[in-house]
């Protein structure tokens, strides 16, 4: 556990700043694509081309058009069994071609680079739905899937507390494997993920919960989303004010921000904790010379005001 944390906290310092960031209500659901505002005017244009009934995806990520509709009004769940025509994703996506067998909610499928989003449009199905999936920004459809047949799953409500923990261990398992692996965006579904299945479990909340959103806010950051690294972080140190991962990570996101003096306090805090933290030292030393840097500027205008 340490040397992860300490690989997550290296990767994180070696991060660039300031890159924009997508906002979310809630860190667990960083890698949630966000609305495009342009995604509804592709999506009329493809039924004023072609026809067709049209599905937005909550999030925004895609349109599903409909061009066989299915039958009944079931759909799949976690645990479906799903047999599926796909066609038509990128070369080296790593997604199928041809018949395959999906698990809804398991399986190294749902890593792959659309396997997220055919997992949600696989939801959205009934059985014998054939549908394109529409990219915001794109006239041409990203694949077609056809769902043959599925067996029955279940709603995340029925499931016992201990099935949502080993499914949120799974999802934090193979998280930290993507890490490593240097996926930090295929991580940060995962931790997300399993996080939103432990969020559904009765008080009191479980210790999982913490590394959790550890995790995730070493991705975010890598992901050059500082403000929901420190959400994430902040959703750590409301459980244990005293995480010195939460409050290194906290301060690199906040000096990420420009908010210094945030930054330096809590990096001050984590030398406080452990004088010999090299990557906080180094952190710290960064943010002391950009604060120099930005009161040298403040100087120099005032200075200009006054000539």
């Amino acid at each position: 556990m340490q040397e992860q944390a300490q690989a997550q906290d290296a990767a994180v310092a070696a991060a660039p700043r300031g890159q924009r960031e997508e906002s979310a209500p809630e860190p667990a659901a960083a890698e949630v694509e966000l609305p495009v505002p342009a995604l509804k005017a592709d999506a009329a244009r493809a039924r004023a081309c072609s026809g067709g009934d049209l599905w937005f995806c909550p999030d925004g990520s895609f349109v599903k058009k409909v061009v066989v509709r299915g039958r009944g009004l079931d759909k799949p769940k976690l645990g479906s069994q799903c047999r599926v025509l796909a066609s038509g994703f990128p070369f080296g996506s790593g997604m199928p071609e041809g018949w395959a067998e999906l698990t809804i909610g398991l399986g190294r499928w749902r890593e792959a680079a659309w396997g997220e989003l055919t997992e949600k449009c696989l939801e959205s199905m009934r059985q014998g739905e054939e549908a394109e999936i529409l990219l915001p920004g794109c006239p041409a459809p990203l694949a077609r899937l056809a769902l043959d047949s599925f067996t029955p799953g279940r709603d995340s409500w029925e499931l016992a507390a201990a099935e949502k923990e080993a499914l949120a261990s799974q999802e934090r398992a193979m998280g930290t494997e993507l890490f490593r692996a240097g996926d930090p965006r295929g991580a940060a579904r995962c931790y997300g993920r399993a996080l939103r299945m432990l969020l559904t479990l009765p008080p009191p909340r479980t210790p999982g919960q913490t590394v959790l959103y550890a995790n995730l806010a070493a991705c975010q950051l890598l992901l050059g989303q500082p403000g929901l690294a420190t959400q994430s972080c902040d959703r750590v140190l409301e459980r244990e004010p005293g995480h010195l991962k939460a409050l290194y990570r906290r301060g690199v996101a906040q000096a990420a921000l420009g908010n210094l003096e945030k930054a330096t306090a809590d990096l001050k805090k984590v030398l406080a904790a452990d004088p010999q933290n090299r990557a906080a030292q180094e952190q710290l030393g960064r943010v002391v010379t950009e604060g120099k840097k930005q009161d040298a500027g403040l100087a120099r205008g005032l200075r200009k005001m006054f000539c």
